[in-house]
């Protein structure tokens, strides 16, 4: 296969997880995704993923229920642990070689995360699975994926979403919305779309990480990205 991305962040949401569900994981969608990654690793490409835990606590919903912030965000960075460890084994079942790495010093069941540690397994043909986001409160795991894809010199942040790009409005909701093919990260602030939140954007802006959105639940969309195909919306 021809590769025009070597090493990519794929980014998935905890709620990308739940499927029809309202809550939770469902294992027809951790096999639907280890099946796709396994279609990339086999082929050479090395991936490193962040999971949300959205299917399970977010940090954000902690003034609803009378928790403080900052206990709130360490729940949710706990909610990626259950994440990641749900999509591990899903790898593994599937012959994938896998490493957790969390944020949070937890070693009886992830690896500390550790810069050169993470790219040694990259090389090796690991998937590696960052988890418990960037250790701090009042970051979000888009700004994980920011930070961690640039810190393991990626090539791309693969933001996986259940909407085939970046439109002038919310397609769900306006049936005259238009897709981008390809935006500035310029153009995204002017036209205050969002794809990520400010402080993950602007890291990936500074530091010039492409950034594409594409529609992870059609199932060949993660092979055609990696070959080069036009698929979803281009940030860059």
């Amino acid at each position: 296969m021809n590769k025009k991305y070597k090493r990519i962040l794929l980014k998935l949401s905890g709620e990308s997880l739940m499927g029809t569900s309202k809550f939770g994981i469902t294992p027809e969608m951790l096999t639907h995704y280890a099946m796709q990654i396994k279609n990339i690793v086999d082929n050479g490409v090395q991936v490193a993923v962040v999971i949300g835990g959205g299917n399970i606590f977010r940090g954000l919903q902690a003034d609803r229920s009378g928790i403080e912030r900052v206990q709130g965000d360490y729940m949710g960075m706990l909610a990626t642990v259950i994440n990641g460890l749900a999509l591990q084994s899903s790898l593994e079942k599937v012959g994938i070689y896998t490493r957790l790495m969390s944020a949070i010093a937890m070693d009886k069941v992830a690896e500390p995360y550790i810069r050169r540690r993470a790219i040694r397994h990259l090389q090796k043909g690991r998937v590696v699975i960052f988890v418990a986001g960037t250790g701090n409160p009042f970051f979000t795991t888009d700004s994980a994926a920011a930070l961690r894809a640039n810190e393991i010199n990626a090539d791309v942040i693969l933001k996986g979403t259940r909407v085939d790009g970046v439109y002038t409005a919310d397609p769900e909701k306006d049936p005259n919305a238009t897709k981008y093919d390809n935006i500035s990260f310029d153009e995204v602030i002017r036209e205050g779309l969002n794809i990520m939140d400010m402080t993950a954007f602007t890291m990936c802006q500074e530091n010039k990480m492409p950034i594409i959105v594409f529609d992870i639940n059609e199932p060949k969309n993660l092979h055609r990205i990696v070959q080069g195909e036009s698929v979803g919306t281009l940030v860059m």
